[in-house]
């Protein structure tokens, strides 16, 4: 008989939806020319690519021009920070970013400041992972030529005021007569949950993957408003503007903009599902466990993101139990996941380490049920406590 596993990862990777594999197919067999070549096998897969950008640009809001295909979220990242910066250096080295970005932008960011001259600030967050509008103004330099903040964080769910930020830095720009600074986010986790549109949001960069919404693996795209000036990462090329050189991966491209699609069109649905069952789960587990704690804000969260620490255990070895029951989730971004040092996201809401030791991150998707949420509330308690018997460690209650 086989073992139940209930998949509760999704903000790490998520099932490739039938419907992208079927738009993706046609590229995997007959339509296999090269977009750059000029004879009439390369034109239809042009052609195709081309539809497919202007597809992704309605969805966001914008227009074909300002998408750019890339290898998925990092590279789409260290191409919005590293080629921006790069590019505009002479109008300021100065960058405003926040301490619970995802690695791609933290660790392109501190090479800048480590290795190329630039000043990096890195703005605190409250308890719950938010920060202020005022911080930003208040960090804001006639020197800073870009900000970067997330739509949602990735490990603890919580909902940036992007909206709020674009308006204040538009603002500020209108004051100063000033192209700069210009604003980026990455909007990886939050495609699918909540509205992308670059015009309401106010960015002039964002970042999308396919991987978080059913897409394939290993594609994403950036949008770069017209105007915005960058240096390429890589070279050899013209494809997408010169800015991503390399022969388009079309088929992965195809699926991820049908997913974008199909995101989009049934994002209220699914927002509606997850939160009932996003809050069904956490009131549950706070209820039935003592001392564990909610990591996020309350209601600024994403529809599906459950992070909770659990005192007195390590995080890595709940999840080796859990897995063992047919139940997976993470204790934080995938792409940490090597590491054994405690979340960075988690530390930086002014939490300890044994605190950040301890959380998971639980994230729902389509096909998760209360069924599924049920059966983990079921296993949870007795794996929580059998390792808490074999525990050390006591964390002060007062976290809790």
């Amino acid at each position: 008989m086989k073992s139940r596993q209930i998949y509760l990862d999704h903000a790490a990777a998520t099932p490739l939806d039938p419907r992208a594999k079927k738009a993706m197919e046609p590229f995997l067999d007959d339509q296999y020319g090269n977009p750059s070549s000029f004879h009439r096998t390369g034109k239809i897969v042009k052609d195709a690519l081309e539809v497919a950008r202007d597809k992704a640009a309605l969805v966001v809001g914008a227009i074909g021009d300002e998408i750019i295909f890339t290898s998925g979220g990092t590279e789409s990242d260290n191409l919005a920070i590293l080629g921006f910066a790069r590019a505009n250096k002479e109008h300021g080295r100065h960058i405003i970013t926040v301490k619970t970005e995802h690695p791609a932008v933290l660790q392109a960011a501190k090479h800048l400041e480590v290795k190329e001259g630039f000043e990096v600030t890195y703005l605190d967050v409250d308890e719950d992972g938010l920060v202020g509008v005022e911080d930003v103004l208040a960090a804001l330099r006639p020197e800073t030529i870009l900000v970067s903040v997330m739509l949602a964080n990735n490990e603890i769910g919580t909902i940036a005021p992007v909206a709020e930020i674009g308006t204040a830095i538009k603002k500020h720009r209108s004051k100063t007569s000033s192209n700069f600074p210009v604003l980026h986010t990455d909007a990886c986790q939050a495609v699918g949950s909540l509205e992308v549109n670059v015009q309401k949001l106010g960015v002039d960069l964002m970042t999308v993957n396919s991987s978080k919404i059913y897409g394939p693996k290993g594609v994403g795209a950036l949008y770069v408003k017209r105007g915005i000036k960058l240096e390429p990462l890589q070279f050899g090329g013209h494809q997408e503007r010169g800015w991503r050189p390399g022969t388009e991966n079309v088929a992965g491209i195809i699926g991820f903009v049908k997913a974008l699609e199909i995101a989009e069109a049934e994002r209220l649905g699914y927002a509606e599902k997850l939160i009932s069952l996003r809050d069904y789960f956490i009131g549950s587990i706070l209820t039935s466990i003592p001392k564990t704690r909610l990591n996020g804000h309350k209601d600024l969260r994403l529809p599906n993101n459950v992070n909770i620490s659990f005192l007195d255990i390590e995080g890595e070895a709940l999840l080796l139990y859990l897995d063992a029951a047919g139940i997976e989730a993470s204790s934080g971004s995938a792409c940490t996941s090597a590491s054994l040092d405690p979340s960075h996201v988690i530390l930086a809401l002014g939490l300890p380490f044994e605190v950040a030791h301890g959380s998971i991150r639980f994230s729902l998707g389509r096909s998760t049920t209360k069924k599924d949420i049920d059966f983990v509330l079921a296993k949870l308690p007795e794996v929580v406590t059998k390792l808490r018997q074999l525990s050390p460690v006591n964390v002060d209650q007062k976290y809790f």
